[in-house]
């Protein structure tokens, strides 16, 4: 549970506070070799639910994760921590991850509030989105490139990409933007 919760006062105190917050994931980077930032959105009546399920989900698989998120529009960054020497971890942050962002979507939210979805979060696409859908926004992409030159295997699942997960499988000393 939260042990406090600041508005600013004053122009002073808000430029204060969005100091320490843009400073966080550098402060956050000194806590382990490695972390993997997430990047969902739920309601913001379900703030309390998702903290308290990354909390367990953290416990379940023996990670340190610490959050930092924009509590006005239900955008939260849940930071796993760490080290990508270690398989077993790279394991258990991508499964940990996944549970994240799939209660997100349960929540009633989705898997990206300003990030993206790029090649790490393709497999979500089809558990938000029907195939008709996916349909449309491929259609979409192609009026604009159509030789998929522009950003390729990233976005939709009809790219033909390969998620985050193989990524890593396949470069295990690659510096994965997890």
């Amino acid at each position: 549970r939260a042990r406090e919760v600041r508005r600013a006062r004053s122009d002073r105190e808000r430029q204060l506070l969005w100091k320490c917050r843009k400073q966080a994931f550098g402060a956050i980077g000194r806590l382990s070799p490695s972390y993997c930032t997430q990047d969902g959105v739920v309601p913001r009546t379900k703030l309390p639910e998702i903290l308290d399920f990354i909390r367990d989900c953290g416990r379940r698989h023996g990670l340190r994760i610490v959050n930092v998120f924009h509590a006005g529009d239900g955008n939260l960054h849940p930071i796993l921590l760490f080290d990508e020497r270690d398989p077993e971890q790279i394991e258990r942050v991508l499964a940990a991850s996944d549970e994240i962002l799939t209660k997100c979507l349960d929540l009633g939210g989705t898997v990206t509030g300003e990030h993206g979805i790029g090649v790490e979060k393709i497999n979500f696409m089809p558990r938000m989105f029907n195939r008709d859908d996916l349909e449309v926004m491929a259609a979409v992409r192609n009026v604009f490139n159509p030789n998929g030159l522009c950003s390729p295997n990233k976005l939709l699942p009809t790219a033909g990409g390969c998620s985050m997960e193989e990524v890593v499988r396949r470069h295990p000393g690659r510096q994965a933007p997890l």
